[in-house]
């Protein structure tokens, strides 16, 4: 854990209905002194959508060469490679040549995350996977954020239901892709 990092702890229960992926989930996550509420948020909502055997978080922003999320098969091969915020073209083309599958979640505008990547080489960037929410669903769910967090992540035809702390809201899903 960085140093001056605080911990949080999320009691997430898990309903995907799209993947047919329910459980019980208790993280705890160090968040670095410079990380937003938004992206702790963003690394925590990218974990529950991509649950699955094998998926753990890094060093969120302290990983220099990780993404916030990883997927490995039982050999520790990565599996799925996925970052958040606004990765640039030369990481997303690493993670694409090193995993089956790279997404990127972001709680800021798609468009304005994906134009430095326009022109830029981005190996399979077609199968580059870009998940995002409506404007300000995110950085108003983070005031939520405390030390200790009841959650609940429901989704439904690519709708996201969220209760945070007692509060409910919900969005879309947004997806797009690299190239």
């Amino acid at each position: 854990m960085a140093i001056g990092a605080s911990v949080h702890t999320f009691d997430i229960a898990l309903s995907d209905v799209d993947r047919g992926v329910y459980d019980e989930l208790s993280l705890r996550l160090a968040r670095h002194p410079s990380e937003t509420g938004a992206y702790l948020l963003t690394r925590v909502l990218a974990y529950c959508l991509e649950y699955t055997e094998g998926i753990a978080f890094t060093d969120g922003v302290s990983a220099t060469n990780e993404p916030a999320v990883l997927v490995r098969d039982p050999t520790g091969l990565v599996t799925a490679w996925i970052e958040v915020g606004a990765p640039d073209a030369d990481r997303l083309h690493k993670a694409s040549k090193l995993a089956d599958r790279t997404a990127v979640y972001t709680h800021r505008d798609p468009a304005k995350v994906a134009a430095p990547w326009a022109g830029k080489k981005i190996h399979r960037a077609q199968d580059v996977e870009l998940h995002s929410f409506d404007p300000g669903f995110v950085e108003a769910a983070a005031l939520r954020v405390g030390r200790r967090n009841a959650m609940s992540v429901s989704v439904t035809e690519r709708e996201l239901y969220l209760e945070l702390n007692g509060e409910t809201s919900s969005s879309p899903i947004h997806e797009a892709r690299a190239g």
